[in-house]
């Protein structure tokens, strides 16, 4: 896997990890009778990880996001792909529609392919830009580790956010520095 996939985020998604942990734990039952509980646990850790941003989401702003509009960055399940498939925003967006928000979404490169996987969604919005999607939001929720989200403009953020709060699927950020700027920063892990 390498050291670029090893860090605390929202959860994996692609076909290749999610294909392989299922064809390991098919091959030991089907051919050695063994339950392989350790991957059983990586799948239903995953699972749970995927919810975690809409939790956050959720303990912020309540369990009632009636009224409540989130700028989401990201769709494709890891940066430099188009790819949707089991990616972790699907969740996210599920999680925080099925609570009444609405939803503005930019992906550098996904966007067709999200298009394609979501359909028409009502309370959901795709969006040609970053900042596009930050106008009129709550809040700016990070699921995607895109490079072009790494040095973003903050003060543009900010002025942008009706609350400066922003939810990091991805600790692309210093925590410490982010919040002396002036913002509210829930990333995973931190």
């Amino acid at each position: 896997i390498g050291y670029d996939f090893l860090y605390a985020g929202a959860g994996y998604g692609g076909s290749c990890f999610p294909k392989d942990v299922k064809a390991l734990i098919k091959t030991a039952s089907d051919k050695a009778g063994l339950q392989l509980k350790v991957l059983h646990a990586v799948e239903e850790a995953n699972a749970q990880q995927k919810h975690v941003l809409g939790n956050k989401v959720k303990k912020r702003f309540g369990d009632d996001l009636r009224g409540k509009h989130f700028a989401l960055w990201g769709l494709a399940f890891k940066a430099n792909t188009d790819d949707m498939r089991q990616a972790s925003s699907l969740t996210l967006i599920a999680d925080l529609l099925a609570c009444g928000a609405t939803i503005a979404a930019y992906d550098p490169v996904a966007m067709e392919s999200a298009r394609a996987e979501i359909g028409e969604k009502p309370g959901l919005r795709m969006v040609e830009s970053q900042k596009l999607a930050l106008q009129g939001a709550d809040a700016l929720i990070i699921i995607t580790e895109w490079k072009e989200f790494r040095s973003p403009d903050f003060d543009h953020i900010k002025a942008s956010l009706k609350t400066p709060v922003i939810f990091d699927g991805r600790n692309l950020y210093d925590p410490q520095w982010v919040r002396s700027q002036g913002f509210e920063y829930l990333a995973i892990g931190r």
